[in-house]
């Protein structure tokens, strides 16, 4: 928008615009006087420039100018508050000037523009933009509003079933879908599966191992080491049926549909995923173990091992119990002792993958634990 001293925007109507060379190098009050000056008494009194910008009819002449070379060039700009036809007899009468200062001059109209063409101009590229504002992100198109609304009434339909977050089938369902928490239930739901239901922590609750008991079910966890964990811990204490997990680095609850429906589809039998957590020990380790296993006889010790087989302590064997913080994240641990249930269920409950003693002492039915006896490690 033009700026113009003297003459309020909000009453132009016209703007003159001319360009000018001189033979000689000149200043801003040479042109501004050359406009007044030569024009003159040329239209009348009642078109004197002087008198149109007393009353404010005419505002303020800017001049823009460059002397380069010995002459000068630059434009002048007139605003007018005056009718088309007036306006048009100030332009004209710019055209006469020819002389700027002391020096020879050339006065060109460039062009008078009707402000207010422009500022309709303006007003229609502004409210183009605004209409396409509006349309792309301000007027949901139909399938956002159903979505939202298909969302929102399957997002109401969880309910509390035993004091756990769950969908509406789960109490007449034959098979169930468990899930870590309640912004799972909510992904299956949005999703249309409503046999769901919650563990709602990290502690597995009563209501769980209940109802593994009683229906088919099938574990969905997500795709990291806490659903690992989880994993590991509903598999001692629960009668799951299937395991489906998240893709590698990913939660239930940001899964897509596609990425839904395919885990749940590559669900495997919670006997095959009890295989893939107990792995045989390699011969290298097995040897390694057995070795140690020679120095510790009549120490009546526990050694204990990490996952890359470093031993990390050594404890009298009366201090192996759930309790002992030194068992923490163990992954292997030696005793120098026959295997028995005791044994057996401490290591289970403190998530020990390997179990090795000088023997064991009858078949144990384990969940994840493996038990060695110093002839497997030989075998």
């Amino acid at each position: 928008m033009f700026t113009m001293a003297k003459l309020a925007q909000s009453t132009i109507k016209y703007l003159i615009e001319a360009k000018f060379s001189a033979d000689g190098a000149v200043e801003k009050p040479d042109v501004i006087g050359a406009v007044f000056g030569q024009t003159e008494g040329l239209l009348g009194q009642d078109l004197d420039l002087r008198e149109l910008q007393k009353t404010g009819r005419i505002g303020r002449i800017e001049v823009e100018l460059k002397s380069q070379k010995g002459k000068t060039r630059g434009k002048i700009t007139i605003p007018s508050s005056l009718d088309a036809a007036e306006t048009s007899l100030i332009a004209a009468a710019v055209e006469t000037i020819e002389r700027i200062g002391p020096c020879d001059s050339y006065i060109k109209l460039v062009s008078v523009k009707d402000i207010r063409s422009v500022k309709r101009d303006y007003v229609v590229s502004r409210a183009k933009r605004i209409l396409k504002k509006l349309i792309e992100e301000e007027i949901p198109n139909t399938i956002e509003i159903t979505d939202k609304i298909k969302e929102s009434v399957r997002t109401a339909e969880i309910i509390k079933y035993k004091g756990l977050p769950a969908g509406p089938d789960v109490s007449e369902s034959d098979e169930l879908i468990i899930v870590e928490g309640r912004a799972d239930v909510i992904n299956l739901l949005r999703n249309g599966v409503k046999n769901v239901i919650a563990m709602g922590g990290a502690t597995i609750p009563h209501t769980i191992v209940d109802i593994s008991k009683e229906k088919i079910t099938t574990v969905f966890l997500d795709g990291d080491r806490g659903g690992d964990l989880i994993l590991k811990e509903l598999m001692q204490i629960t009668s799951i049926d299937y395991v489906a997990r998240a893709p590698e680095g990913k939660e239930v609850e940001e899964l897509t549909k596609k990425e839904l429906f395919k885990s749940l589809r590559e669900k495997v039998p919670v006997d095959s995923s009890k295989e893939k957590t107990e792995k045989d020990l390699d011969k290298k380790t097995k040897k390694k173990l057995d070795k140690v296993l020679d120095k510790m006889v009549g120490t009546r010790a526990a050694y204990i091992f990490d996952e890359n087989v470093k031993l990390k302590s050594k404890i009298p064997l009366k201090q192996f119990n759930e309790k002992n913080d030194k068992i923490k994240n163990a992954e292997i641990v030696l005793v120098d002792s026959k295997i028995d249930e005791d044994l057996v269920n401490i290591a289970e409950e403190r998530s020990i993958k390997y179990l090795i003693g000088k023997e064991v002492s009858k078949e144990f039915k384990t969940k994840t634990l493996r038990l060695y006896s110093k002839e497997d490690l030989a075998s």
